[in-house]
């Protein structure tokens, strides 16, 4: 756990060093994570590594496979640069692997480190009875996932093969998992949230209509508050799922966040009107990649029905947070 003036201090770090990468037209965040040490803060400061890290992604717009690491550590595995991790089908968060006794079969999404790992970490089903197992990567049939955003980077891999070296994990490994990338795929839209709204309010104080900054405009102003309103309720839910981090509030937080960020996008889209449709203004990349993060560990639409389900099955509410 780090301090207030210590986070403020990193979360300045991260985010410049970012901006300074891809002001000089160098993709390669993964470079900049790992000269900042983003191995050893997710080992120290978790909670507050994929928070800092994955909002400051989302801010710049900016592609990495932090992703990898951060699912790889939640199961108890080291992460390494070399090491991918096969992850859910798109909006899914069942294992995407399974043994039986014809051997190992896997599908599912890769971030784009699984172009270059020399290894993929497989978690096999079911969920009450988890297994990890770690394949060369050259068993795996590796496809680009072009999709509505091509430079997410991700991959679409199956795999059919031997579970040697197979390895049992706690019940609660895979829930656990998947909660943590929750929270940080839901850090990751918030922040591309934010900056949908600041390049909204930026066109709002410049555009000139009638003589005057459409921002002095009643509808615009209403329509740019109830963005920044989605905004700071999401960063409020993920607060609480920091401090309560179960697995229903991390599904909470990451089904706010699709919400979050359809609000966002069709309110600013609306600011911004016709330039907004164009690929000459940036808000397209970000609404784009918004769309692609959304699905990753369920999307918005598959979480609610999943947590009403439960709800009807279990008749009671569960105490999410300690008041």
């Amino acid at each position: 756990m780090i301090d207030a003036e210590e986070r403020a201090a990193m979360e300045g770090t991260v985010r410049g060093a970012i901006a300074d990468r891809l002001a000089a037209a160098d993709p390669d965040i993964d470079a900049v994570l790992a000269k900042l040490g983003w191995l050893a803060m997710l080992g120290d400061a978790p909670d507050d590594a994929i928070d800092v890290v994955f909002s400051a992604l989302g801010a710049a717009n900016a592609t990495a496979t932090a992703l990898d690491d951060a699912i790889a550590f939640a199961l108890g595995e080291a992460p390494r640069p070399d090491l991918a991790v096969l992850l859910p089908a798109f909006t899914g968060w069942a294992p995407p692997g399974l043994v039986t006794a014809d051997g190992l079969r896997a599908q599912g999404l890769a971030t784009a480190r699984a172009a270059r790992a020399g290894e993929l970490l497989i978690v096999c089903g079911p969920e009450s009875e988890p297994t990890s197992v770690l394949v060369p990567m050259t068993a795996a049939d590796v496809t680009v996932v072009r999709g509505v955003d091509p430079d997410a980077g991700l991959r679409r891999v199956e795999l059919a093969g031997e579970a040697a070296g197979a390895r049992r994990l706690d019940p609660p490994a895979w829930q656990a998992a998947v909660a943590f990338g929750r929270r940080a795929i839901a850090h990751q839209i918030a922040g591309a949230s934010r900056t949908m709204l600041g390049l909204a309010r930026t066109h709002a104080l410049e555009r000139v209509q009638f003589g005057r900054p459409i921002a002095r405009f009643q509808a615009v102003r209403h329509k740019l508050a109830e963005s920044l309103v989605a905004v700071e309720a999401l960063e409020a839910a993920l607060d609480a799922a920091r401090a309560e981090p179960i697995p229903e509030t991390a599904a909470l937080a990451k089904a706010l966040a699709g919400r979050t960020a359809h609000t966002v996008a069709r309110h600013c889209q609306q600011v911004l009107a016709g330039i907004g449709f164009t690929t000459d203004h940036p808000f397209h990349r970000v609404l784009k990649r918004t769309m692609a993060l959304e699905g990753l560990f369920g999307s918005a639409d598959a979480l609610t029905l999943d947590v009403g389900r439960r709800l009807l099955a279990e008749r009671r509410v569960p105490t999410l947070i300690e008041l």
